[in-house]
C-alpha cells in the first residue's frame, strides 16, 4: 500500500494529455515542493497512424515515453491503469480504481480534462473526468462507499480543489511564462505523438494558445483551468 501522500493527483486519459494541459503547472508545484502522482488510465495503445505497430507495442512505448515526460516534470510516480484506449466506461469498476488512488494518495488538488467540454471531445476524455468528479464526490469521502477498501485500510479522503483542463468556462489561469520550455521539453518525450513530422509547429502553436489563455492577466502565458473549491 501506498504510505507517501501526494499532494497533487493528476487523472489523464492518455500519455501525453496531462503535458498538453497540466505540464507547466506540475513544475511550478514540483519546484516549490509538492508532491505530485499521475495517474493514467489508458496506455494509448490505439494512438497512431502508422498501420505497422501493434497495439501492445504501441502502448509499450507511450508508456515509456510518459515516464520520461514525468520524469522531467519532477512528477514523484506514474500509475498506468492501462484501461484499453477508445474503450473507457463508466463503471464501478473504473470509478473504484479511481477511488482506491484518491484514498491511497490522500491529494489536496485533484487535476483532470473537463467532461463538459461541448460538441467534438475525445470520449476516453468526458469519461476520465466524469469518473474522477464522481470519484472524489461522494465515493472518496463516504464511509460506506466500496466498504472493502476500508477493509484493505484506505480510509475515506476529502479532496480540497478540483482542476479541470481543457474546459470551456475558465475561472483560473496558472501563470507558465518560465516553465513554458519544460512543458514543451515534456511533450517532446512523446514522439510517438508530436514528433517533428507530425506537429512540425509544435511550439509556435502552444505558445500562442498559452498567449491566448494569459490574455487580460499580468503575465504573458498561462495554462487555464476551472477550478472548483470542495467544502462539504
Amino acid at each position: 500500500m501506498v504510505t507517501a501522500r501526494a499532494d497533487v493527483m493528476v487523472v489523464t486519459p492518455h500519455p501525453d494529455d496531462a503535458e498538453f494541459g497540466v505540464a507547466g503547472t506540475v513544475v511550478r508545484w514540483t519546484r516549490a515542493g509538492k508532491q505530485v502522482v499521475y495517474i493514467v488510465c489508458t496506455s494509448g495503445d490505439k494512438g497512431t497512424s502508422d498501420t505497422s505497430v501493434r497495439p501492445e507495442e504501441l502502448a509499450s512505448i507511450r508508456e515509456q515515453e510518459q515516464q520520461a515526460a514525468a520524469s522531467l516534470l519532477g512528477v514523484r510516480e506514474v500509475v498506468f491503469l492501462r484501461y484499453p484506449d477508445q474503450g473507457l466506461e463508466d463503471t464501478p469498476e473504473f470509478r473504484k480504481e479511481i477511488v482506491r488512488r484518491i484514498r491511497e494518495y490522500r491529494p489536496e488538488i485533484v487535476v483532470t480534462t473537463d467532461p463538459y467540454r461541448r460538441y467534438l471531445w475525445h470520449r476516453d476524455h468526458r469519461i476520465t473526468g466524469q469518473v474522477t468528479i464522481d470519484a472524489i464526490f461522494p465515493y472518496a469521502r463516504d464511509f460506506l462507499a466500496y466498504p472493502d477498501l476500508l477493509e484493505e485500510g484506505l480510509q475515506p479522503h476529502k479532496v480540497k480543489e478540483a482542476w479541470f483542463w481543457a474546459t470551456e468556462d475558465p475561472n483560473y489561469r496558472s501563470d507558465i511564462t518560465d516553465t513554458f520550455d519544460i512543458k514543451i521539453a515534456a511533450l517532446r518525450c512523446h514522439q510517438s505523438q508530436v514528433g517533428d513530422e507530425r506537429v512540425p509547429d509544435l511550439y509556435q502553436h502552444l505558445r500562442q494558445r498559452a498567449a491566448d489563455m494569459a490574455e487580460g492577466e499580468n503575465f504573458e502565458l498561462a495554462e487555464a483551468f476551472h477550478q472548483v473549491n470542495i467544502w462539504w
